[in-house]
């Protein structure tokens, strides 16, 4: 779907795979990637992914549901999924927001996350959750 700014064309339905292709997502992101960050809480440290968020509804799953699994630790608010073949974190339900989805940006194809410069570093190890 493309939607009109101006003369200039966005895409606001973005494809989304694994590295091996047995899961594959689309994101509707009517204005981009918009606020690119890391965390540096556990998990996230261990990832080392550059996420970006959708709304709930923002999500669809197209194909490989039944290979995505689910992990969860501390107070199992947030869910993370990961594709069980090759072991690619895809997205998860957001602790700080559960009415979004965080989702690997470097699963967006024809996105590199290098090219994005600097990204912001929330502060995971201290979350708003735990205050």
């Amino acid at each position: 779907m493309l939607k009109q700014v101006g003369k200039t064309h966005i895409q606001s339905k973005h494809k989304a795979t694994c590295h091996c292709g047995s899961v594959e997502l689309e994101f509707l992101l009517p204005n981009g990637i918009e606020n690119p960050r890391r965390c540096d809480c556990s998990i996230c440290r261990r990832k080392g992914a550059i996420v970006g968020s959708v709304n709930l509804d923002g999500i669809s799953i197209i194909k490989g549901n039944e290979f995505l699994k689910l992990y969860q630790f501390n107070t199992g608010t947030a869910k993370h999924y990961f594709c069980s073949n090759c072991g690619i974190y895809t997205h998860h339900q957001r602790r700080s927001n559960p009415h979004e989805y965080g989702f690997n940006i470097g699963c967006l194809e024809g996105v590199n996350p290098f090219d994005l410069g600097d990204v912001v570093t929330n502060d995971g190890d201290n979350h708003p959750a735990d205050r």
